[in-house]
């Protein structure tokens, strides 16, 4: 069988797109050799790879991946937190480039000026990280969760060059999104969001069931989170759907402020009933990005209440494009 070398999938700039390089991986985090096994049924890393049902060997190889592609000291997260696969929200951060490229004459805007809005940050603070790691990208990170922010201060202080960069907001009240975030005087290039898609306790842990169940290779009777999550990360009254809604609602109420609002979709079924919201609430423009990692397809859900000539508009402050 030939090895595969590249994963086409992702981003055309996605620095994952390579099979893991797991002695270059473990060379700058040794704890993750004894998660290193050789196995046959995965040629895409010349036999070696990691059990991805183990939670804490999923971890390890984030922390590897960090330290040896974004220059990331000291990052960890709790106990039970969700563990983010870096692959995937590189490629989120990669297509929100290209979507502010399109407001800017095709230039990808770079440079601390840029300022997004990360909703949900969560423990892990990722989409900063790998933001500003690829892209000098400053970001203003949002949770409910008052223990997820002290470890992200944890991770930003461990890193000099995230203090100027990352600030932290925690949303005091739950049933809102943008409220008590968004200022008169903020002006956000982006929202990024990766949405509790689950309705309830227990569809997430049926869902943790299957995935682990798909993993192993054989049903499963007992869940293990493998991205771990907590309640507020993993689920929400109503779902996916619900929040989304809710979000496309709040935007509405900063259409000047902000140049794309942008959110994960898990469930493609779910694309007709946000539609039909954002054209409720006269969104001048509306994308649907496809992205797959793996055997996962997942898309990004981008709107704006700004026309493209009002988006020629926006002033970014423009460095020399990094591609």
């Amino acid at each position: 069988m030939a090895v595969i070398t590249e994963k086409s999938n992702l981003h055309p700039r996605n620095l994952h797109r390579s099979r893991y390089d797991f002695k270059q991986l473990t060379a700058v985090c040794p704890e993750l050799k004894v998660f290193v096994l050789t196995n046959e049924h995965h040629p895409e890393t010349s036999g070696e790879s990691i059990d991805f049902s183990n939670p804490q060997a999923v971890k390890t190889l984030n922390k590897a991946l960090l330290i040896s592609y974004y220059d990331i000291k000291g990052w960890d997260i709790p106990k039970n937190y969700l563990c983010p696969p870096i692959p995937g929200r590189a490629d989120y951060i990669h297509y929100i480039a290209d979507l502010l490229a399109e407001s800017n004459n095709g230039v990808i805007p770079t440079g601390i000026e840029i300022e997004g809005l990360d909703i949900g940050t969560g423990a892990n603070c990722i989409y900063p990280i790998i933001g500003n790691s690829v892209y000098d990208w400053s970001f203003v990170c949002t949770d409910i969760d008052e223990k997820s922010l002290e470890n992200c201060t944890k991770i930003i202080e461990a890193n000099p060059k995230l203090i100027d960069a990352v600030s932290l907001q925690q949303q005091i009240e739950s049933r809102y999104i943008f409220k008590n975030i968004i200022t008169p005087e903020d002006h956000f290039a982006f929202t990024i969001c990766n949405p509790p898609f689950h309705k309830s306790a227990e569809e997430a842990a049926k869902g943790s069931l299957r995935k682990v169940s798909n993993l192993k290779g054989q049903k499963q009777t007992k869940a293990v989170l493998n991205f771990g999550g907590q309640n507020n990360e993993l689920w929400c009254e109503g779902g996916e759907l619900a929040f989304i809604t809710q979000m496309i609602y709040e935007s509405a109420r900063y259409p000047m402020q902000c140049l794309w609002f942008t959110t994960l979709v898990s469930k493609q079924s779910h694309l007709k009933s946000l539609f039909k919201t954002l054209n409720k609430v006269n969104a001048a423009q509306i994308r649907s990005i496809d992205m797959a990692q793996g055997q996962k397809t997942s898309r990004i859900l981008a709107w704006s209440f700004l026309t493209e000539t009002q988006q020629q508009d926006w002033e970014f402050e423009i460095k020399q494009p990094l591609f």
